[in-house]
């Protein structure tokens, strides 16, 4: 059984657990207008740290205000289990302990201070903005030697990493799990979501009619799980990540990858209705997501079920929300009660769902956490304090094995063992691939080239296994694993925000600053609904990788996998080495 044993919220509203329910149950938000905020020429509507808030944190040369509001909160966390357990308190310095770091963008606001292009090939500067490194930073301030992973499954992270951690758990690859979504707002991630017109200019109002789009928030929450804890308490039941293999920044209106990762969790864990306190849902306020979550929930026969959202209180802390999200539910019903959906009046909605607009009492010890994100990710996450739920604990019961492989760098490329005939290099030699393999997918030329080096890697993959099931559509994950991310692309984007004076910036180069979406135009190109996932290393570990490839078959739904190591640094630097793992 995979405990929870202990957790720990930092917000604009509280620096504890206890202290961020309080706030929520006395309707509190720290949501208010930036104006001139970063030199941005628009005012907006977030949460935000104060300058007081930050001065508590362990900052300074060494650690970047990201950083250090992750080691806050993480090393709270460790200090409540250390509380808790007293004498048998583990050592994390014994191999047995992992930090999994949940973040969409890291230390991005590294990047708000340039203003000459040639400072963003400082080598110092892009290993800072990695997160990896950022991770290993955090990691050695708290105390855990082992190589940490960065989940970066745009906003589904927090969520996507509890799930990952837990299986990390039950492969017995570790004994604890030290799980942190964070999150830091930038002049770099606001521009970017006024380009895509996704912000309101009032507090947002989840699943209300009059809705107008989504708030921005910063946080860090810590969650720390246990295969060996002795006494009950909160536990991982379930989870299952889906994709909607629909659009890279719109969600799909059946709800497809939604519906499928509620129905998953429901069939693994035997959840009713009857069972569940409430969803805790994404309900980010804008108009696609809350119709999207409506109708994934009348789909799985969760209509009745108590509804709530808490961006209103937060803001949309991205990589944090579903670890922060998470800690709050499960302390929200070990208060007995159901938290209420701030600004809510009227349901705007097309499916009927029980949206809660006052605090309520509840008995119930079992909730579901939702969350959905560009690339279309979809998470459902079952939580439960309840001993008799049906939790799926087992290893892999056997080993993958590897039908096909791809090695493809900015020189040459094989496929199983094959060398092939090239004339091109780097960026070139992509291109050159992409047409030969018989490319017909016009939205090749707009991706960036992380993108376009994991389409055309998966084409030379299905080439090779020659045929083309339902099978797959329905059972194969994605799962990819790099070092650099998305370093590339933010570059890019940076281009058009770096100068005021010629200040405009991309939604299309923006959405794929986001390194997930690889895995997101791989799933919508061969319409696989499964799981896609990305993570992140600070340096290349291929035991580690192999691991976090080979989780994804902990999925009771999964039969195959195209996974491996994607990493593109420049147009004329990159690697990929995927195979398909049955």
């Amino acid at each position: 059984m995979i405990r929870v044993v202990a957790h720990h919220i930092l917000s604009p509203l509280g620096d504890s657990t206890a202290a961020n329910l309080q706030a929520v149950r006395n309707g509190a938000t720290a949501i208010r207008q930036w104006n001139g905020r970063w030199q941005l020429p628009q005012p907006f509507m977030a949460s935000l740290f104060s300058e007081l808030q930050m001065a508590q944190w362990p900052c300074g040369e060494s650690h970047t205000p990201f950083e250090a509001m992750a080691i806050a909160s993480v090393s709270k966390a460790i200090a409540m289990w250390r509380q808790q357990a007293g004498p048998a308190m583990p050592r994390l310095d014994d191999g047995r302990t992992v930090l999994v770091l949940s973040t969409t963008k890291g230390n991005i606001g590294l990047l708000d201070q340039l203003t000459d292009e040639r400072q963003t090939t400082d080598p110092q500067l892009l290993q800072r903005l990695s997160l990896g490194h950022s991770a290993e930073v955090i990691a050695k301030a708290v105390g855990i030697p082992t190589m940490p992973i960065v989940v970066d499954n745009a906003c589904i992270s927090g969520a996507s990493a509890i799930v990952f951690a837990t299986r990390l758990l039950r492969m017995g690859r570790y004994d604890h799990a030290v799980v942190c979504g964070a999150e830091r707002q930038s002049r770099f991630i606001v521009s970017g979501f006024q380009s895509l017109k996704a912000l309101s200019s009032q507090v947002c109002r989840p699943f209300d009619i009059d809705r107008t789009g989504l708030n921005l928030g910063e946080a860090a929450a810590t969650v720390i799980l246990s295969r060996t804890a002795p006494e009950p308490g909160w536990h991982v039941v379930a989870g299952a990540v889906r994709n909607d293999a629909h659009h890279i920044s719109a969600p799909s209106m059946s709800a497809e990858g939604a519906w499928r990762a509620l129905e998953s969790v429901k069939s693994t864990a035997g959840v009713d209705s009857e069972q569940l306190a409430f969803l805790s849902t994404h309900g980010t306020a804008t108009m696609f997501n809350d119709q999207m979550e409506a109708v994934a929930i009348d789909r799985a026969g969760l209509g009745q079920v108590p509804v709530n959202a808490v961006k209103a209180n937060f803001g949309h802390t991205m990589g944090a929300c579903g670890v922060l999200e998470t800690v709050l539910s499960m302390a929200a019903i070990d208060a007995g009660i159901i938290l209420p959906t701030k600004n809510f009046a009227e349901l705007g909605v097309s499916r009927r769902i029980n949206v809660t607009t006052k605090e309520m009492p509840t008995c119930k010890f079992s909730f579901i956490k939702m969350l959905s994100g560009f690339g279309g990710v979809n998470v459902a996450l079952f939580m439960s304090k309840q001993a008799e739920v049906n939790e799926k604990n087992e290893a892999l019961r056997h080993q993958p094995v590897i039908r096909h492989s791809v090695h493809l760098s900015e020189k040459d490329v094989t496929v199983d063992g094959v060398k092939l005939a090239v004339t091109s290099m780097g960026k070139a030699l992509v291109t050159e691939l992409y047409k030969k393999t018989g490319g017909d997918y016009p939205r090749f030329y707009k991706m960036d080239l992380l993108c376009r080096i994991g389409l055309v890697a998966t084409q030379l993959l299905l080439k090779a296994e020659e045929i083309t099931t339902s099978d797959a559509a329905e059972h194969r994950a994605v799962v990819i694993v790099g070092r650099s991310g998305s370093i590339h692309a933010d570059l890019n984007y940076l281009t058009s925000i770096m100068h005021a004076d010629d200040f405009f910036p991309s939604p299309e180069r923006f959405v794929y600053t986001l390194p997930n979406i690889v895995t997101g135009e791989i799933a919508m190109r061969y319409h696989y609904h499964g799981e896609t996932s990305f993570y992140l290393l600070p340096t290349r570990d291929t035991s580690i990788v192999s691991d976090i490839v080979q989780s994804a078959f902990l999925d009771p739904d999964t039969t195959s996998v195209i996974g491996g190591w994607i990493d593109c640094e420049t147009d004329n630097r990159f690697e990929a080495e995927l195979s398909i793992l049955e």
